[in-house]
């Protein structure tokens, strides 16, 4: 149980290293080569779904399921989330943009409470509201919050409904499945979109819509199997891990550092992720 436990957990750290590292290459997109945000974000979930495609069975690729409107809402929900942060990372750094991000467990919590009748844990309460706290140190409403926060919180929202969401809909199909089927509704619902805006790609801004939709699909798709191999439960709060990979990503491409205020929310986003894992043990 142990090795299986280590080989999730550097599952989910590797995979959550990518998705901002898919992010990042988004950035550069927007700041070095003026690719426009809708673009990006449709890229990203149509090359995404190319991407996955060969490593799914004849099973998994269940049209039912695509076209279930239950599974449409749900990648409606993380198309929302990422047009939304792309548009975020346009004017902020990557770890403000993705602590401010995470007020979406805490959203989904309640949502879980609301509509899916999930018992309320007084620790755990206490713990997502110390996480709180730690957004709201990076976003500081009404203290100097900008546009580009705004939709990082914005972000967080669609992600609270589709966590959420995929709670509701666990076991209606398989994990790649609903992989799978949110990276095609988010293609179609921002072909619109991106295709209005579509640019003049050099070969380095090519290699980055890429790299932004390879990184985003495996960082998602090593999750997917962390999952399958180990309690979602002990894994949870490994996603914090992005926080971290973000702040190391932005110091290393972009020469950006949290100042002191986001560095203190950021730690106290981390400290109560993992002391949720704690005490979920």
């Amino acid at each position: 149980m142990a090795a299986v436990m280590t080989r999730a957990a550097l599952l989910m750290i590797v995979g959550m290293s990518l998705i901002p590292l898919g992010d990042s290459a988004a950035k550069l997109l927007v700041e070095n080569h003026n690719v426009a945000t809708p673009f990006i974000a449709w890229s990203r979930f149509a090359l995404g779904a190319v991407l996955l495609i060969p490593f799914l069975t004849a099973r998994e690729i269940d049209r039912g399921a695509l076209l279930d409107w239950r599974i449409i809402l749900r990648g409606a929900l993380i198309a929302g989330g990422i047009l939304s942060i792309l548009t975020a990372l346009r004017t902020e750094p990557l770890p403000n943009v993705f602590a401010a991000f995470f007020v979406g467990p805490v959203i989904s919590y309640i949502l879980s409470i609301l509509l899916l009748g999930e018992r309320v844990s007084v620790l755990r309460s206490l713990l997502l509201g110390v996480g709180f706290v730690g957004v709201l140190l990076v976003v500081r409403p009404g203290f100097g919050m900008t546009p580009g926060l705004g939709f990082a919180v914005l972000a967080g929202c669609f992600y609270a409904g589709y966590l959420t969401a995929s709670r509701w809909l666990a076991g209606v199909a398989a994990p790649r499945t609903l992989l799978l089927s949110q990276l095609v509704t988010g293609a179609v619902l921002l072909a619109p979109f991106g295709l209005l805006f579509w640019p003049n790609l050099s070969v380095p801004a090519a290699l980055l819509v890429g790299l932004s939709a390879a990184a985003s699909m495996a960082g998602n798709y090593l999750l997917v199997i962390a999952y399958g191999i180990a309690p979602a439960t002990r894994l949870a709060p490994f996603v914090y891990f992005q926080l971290i990979a973000a702040v190391v990503l932005s110091w290393t491409i972009f020469g950006d550092l949290p100042d002191p205020m986001t560095w203190a929310g950021i730690t106290l986003l981390v400290v109560s992720g993992f002391a949720t894992l704690a005490l979920r043990r």
